[in-house]
């Protein structure tokens, strides 16, 4: 299935190069020494949450499958590694034939996780899943961090709508990914129409300064607008003077006006002085829109303030100051020795033992979360083997990929209502802005532990 099968007008393009050089020579080397069929078991997970975050969001699975199903090495693609010599003749051979053959399970798009939660695990060859390290990395990566930002903002502003306006302060291409990422965080629209095409998500926009400083004046600016927009139309009143705008706003649109702008100046006084003015003027309906670098400390800030809507840019398109969720990708399992090409071999764990605190643990792995006597997660609980009684209607992974084939795409909306659920069903201080500990801890279980 495409993107296209749900209406999705794009389809995404070849992926096969989004990697680094090194998986392709360690293709290579596997092939030479026969291992490259050796059946083995990647996890995707992060070693810790970044500095202060309470929770982790995951973001960008569906974009994930999209790039498993295009990676593909087409003949320019082949002719690029030949001539570069970066592998062999009998590489390029295999890489020609190359489909992802194997299982992907992973964490629904829009849960949350924590430090050490297996949010995705591939399963296949050798040789076909360490071609997707770099891809999947760099998608969750950017997209989760996005998605992180994006949810404490969206808890900050309550039942205020958010607009995503950090088309401009990004690369072109991460400015949808970043769009798609903040509507599964919480927020409600998007500036960028790419990210509207694309994914479906509602757009907005009215008018910049540019508009404004177009015209003779503020009131022609305002008119021109309201002529082509309507009254229900969001107007920029922080040009010149506010009070003078508002009061020119409201005499052009009428009482009717659908919102007035601030981009400018101290957000929570001027908020309460457009309300009164507003208020005064009749204008009882007209909403208050602020922007103007905004984070989720500024939208805390205001949430004593008469205001409707928030529109976010540079700081949500960077992660508000966490720009990626430093996860890797790590075999955690392989076939025993003697055993490639066998689907029934026993898998051995492997782990990194290494000192600096990259070490990880090894082992396929299930993850599941405990709840409370309340109903609230109270623990992250990773182990493997099999699942204990108490925790199997509790299991977080669900498959993705299956022999190949995607398995479980959905609509984006999906994703953002799953967000919604999971952050709601986490302990109340999890949405808290001050520093701390990840909400809930992480524990392994080991059969007979009692977990």
């Amino acid at each position: 299935m495409h993107t296209a099968d749900l209406g999705l007008p794009v389809d995404v393009p070849s992926t096969a190069l989004f990697t680094d050089q090194y998986e392709l020579t360690m293709l290579q080397a596997a092939l030479r020494a026969g291992t490259a069929g050796r059946r083995s078991v990647f996890e995707v997970f992060t070693r810790r949450l970044p500095d202060g975050r309470r929770y982790g969001v995951l973001a960008g699975t569906g974009r994930v499958l999209d790039a498993v199903e295009n990676f593909r090495l087409d003949p320019d693609v082949l002719r690029f590694l030949r001539e570069r010599h970066i592998v062999d003749a009998e590489t390029l051979d295999w890489l020609a034939q190359y489909r992802f053959s194997g299982d992907i399970w992973g964490y629904p798009e829009g849960e949350v996780y924590f430090p050490g939660s297996p949010v995705l695990r591939v399963e296949g060859t050798f040789g076909e899943c360490v071609l997707l390290e770099t891809v999947i990395l760099s998608i969750l990566n950017h997209d989760s961090a996005i998605a992180a930002a994006a949810s404490r903002m969206s808890s900050a502003a309550g039942d205020r709508p958010l607009i995503e306006m950090g088309a401009r302060r990004t690369h072109e291409l991460a400015a949808v990914a970043a769009a798609r990422s903040a509507y599964v965080g919480g927020f409600a629209t998007t500036s960028d129409l790419a990210a509207g095409f694309r994914y479906n998500i509602p757009t907005v926009g009215t008018s910049a300064h540019a508009f404004t400083l177009l015209h003779d004046n503020e009131r022609e600016a305002f008119r021109a607008q309201v002529d082509s927009l309507g009254a229900d139309t969001t107007l920029l009143v922080d040009t010149y003077d506010v009070a003078e705008a508002v009061r020119t706003a409201v005499e052009v649109a009428g009482p009717g006006l659908g919102a007035v702008r601030i981009d400018s100046g101290d957000l929570l006084l001027v908020a309460h002085r457009v309300r009164q003015q507003l208020d005064e003027l009749g204008a009882t309906g007209t909403r208050i829109v602020v922007t103007s670098d905004l984070d989720e400390y500024a939208i805390a800030s205001l949430a004593a303030a008469p205001v409707d809507a928030y529109g976010v840019g540079t700081q949500l398109v960077t992660g508000s100051g966490h720009p990626t969720a430093s996860m890797v990708y790590k075999l955690v399992a392989r076939a025993e020795s003697g055993a490639a090409g066998d689907d029934a071999a026993p898998l051995v764990p492997v782990a990194k033992k290494s000192s600096g605190g990259k070490t990880s643990v090894g082992g396929r792995k299930w993850a599941a979360r405990r709840l409370d006597s309340e109903g609230h997660a109270e623990a992250e609980v990773l182990g493997t083997g099999p699942v204990p009684a108490s925790l199997a209607d509790r299991q977080l992974l669900v498959q993705l990929v299956k022999g190949g084939e995607v398995v479980a795409r959905e609509p984006l909306d999906a994703a953002r209502d799953r967000h919604t659920a999971a952050r709601a069903n986490l302990p109340l201080s999890a949405t808290q802005l001050s520093r701390g500990e990840p909400v809930i801890p992480t524990e392994y279980w080991h059969e007979g532990s009692g977990s």
